[in-house]
């Protein structure tokens, strides 16, 4: 008997091949890969005898980085939701001052104090949400005018009680609460310990802490950021809500018609983007022992700049929390890295400037290749 013949396979058509290296461009967190291995690179060649990548240099821009990707985190699942949240900083300095109110002034433990700090702000932000959704009104007009609301109840309330915008002796009332630690303390001291007991990493050489790792643990901030990222990250790509953010910011008629509750994913966001802001306040409160009226400045502009730079798209609908994570680390690298290279500090805001214009150049031509445009 003969072999049978095979079937020629059919191509449709209306199915437009993509070459790989186009693929390869599309995905979100390519941008921010790159650039994180051109500042390394940069800072490597220009920075490596200052310091900047011995322990306690590389602790200094984890700890900012950290600080930038916990509020990443929130600001991307909001905009690839398609909505923006202006009021991110406000928040941060709104967090710490109640923090610091119902702890230091009226006397609450602080393991209260912080839980309903959480619940208020968390509150504050699905209020957001549900403005937007209900009054169809554009979030950057809802949360910019909470920008305004929120930081001058950070200036108001500290005034009327304490007749000052500073609230210090935090520290003093969190020795021995539980929960404290969970934002202000640090975890592996005894392999710190161990590492600089080996040689790995410097010890001090003189004073009461004699023979001490400089680095002596991994602060709770770092841990904050990486279990956000962690989360963030299977929330978008492994669970069915993360196709509904992804579907809400892409089209959200179209997901309406598909049986997604548009509505009830974008006030989710903003209270995750409002969760995670607490979270920034709360660890810094612990990590200073002080709150502050301008604790918070700018923050919301540098988490979306990190968003963009990680390769969401402005409109909505596209993007990836590992890159936005990475764009964070190039924020907190760039920052110190230029102290460490005797740079002008003030260059940062240049680069900050320079680097969000090539993100949304490179960001705009990327929609072109998914939607087709030209």
């Amino acid at each position: 008997m003969g072999e049978t013949a095979q079937p020629t396979p059919v191509t449709d058509e209306r199915i437009k091949e993509i070459s790989p290296f186009r693929k390869a461009l599309i995905r979100p967190e390519l941008g921010g890969m790159v650039g994180t291995v051109a500042v390394f690179t940069f800072f490597l060649l220009f920075a490596h005898d200052s310091g900047m990548f011995n322990a306690q240099g590389m602790m200094n821009w984890s700890i900012v980085s950290a600080q930038f990707m916990i509020i990443a985190v929130g600001a991307c699942l909001l905009m690839i939701a398609g909505e923006f949240d202006l009021s991110v900083g406000s928040m941060i300095g709104f967090a710490g001052m109640m923090v610091a109110i119902f702890s230091v002034t009226l006397g609450w433990p602080v393991w209260i104090a912080i839980t309903v700090t959480f619940v208020l702000c968390t509150a504050i932000g699905g209020l957001n949400g549900w403005i937007v959704v209900r009054t169809g009104l554009p979030s950057f007009i809802v949360t910019l005018a909470f920008l305004f609301i929120l930081r001058g109840f950070t200036i108001f309330l500290p005034q009327t009680i304490e007749r000052k915008t500073i609230i210090g002796g935090i520290k003093d009332v969190s020795e021995g609460d539980w929960l404290a630690p969970v934002f202000g303390g640090k975890i592996f001291g005894g392999l710190f310990e161990w590492l600089g007991d080996a040689g790995m990493i410097a010890v001090f050489e003189r004073g009461t802490r004699k023979g001490q790792p400089v680095v002596d643990g991994l602060p709770m901030l770092i841990v904050w950021a990486i279990v956000l990222v962690i989360f963030g990250h299977i929330l978008l790509t492994k669970t069915k809500f993360g196709n509904w953010i992804f579907a809400s910011g892409g089209d959200a008629e179209a997901a309406r018609n598909s049986g997604v509750p548009v509505n009830k994913v974008k006030i989710l966001m903003f209270m995750f983007t409002a969760f995670c802001a607490t979270v920034f306040a709360v660890c810094q409160v612990m990590e200073f022992g002080s709150a502050g009226a301008d604790r918070g400045l700018l923050k919301e502009f540098e988490a979306i700049i990190a968003v963009v730079i990680g390769g969401a798209l402005l409109t909505g609908g596209y993007g990836s929390v590992l890159g936005a994570a990475l764009g964070a680390l190039i924020f907190g690298v760039v920052q110190q890295g230029l102290f460490f290279a005797g740079v002008e500090s003030s260059l940062f805001r240049v680069f900050l400037g320079v680097i969000l214009l090539g993100a949304v150049i490179l960001n705009t031509y990327i929609r072109r290749i998914i939607t087709g445009e030209r």
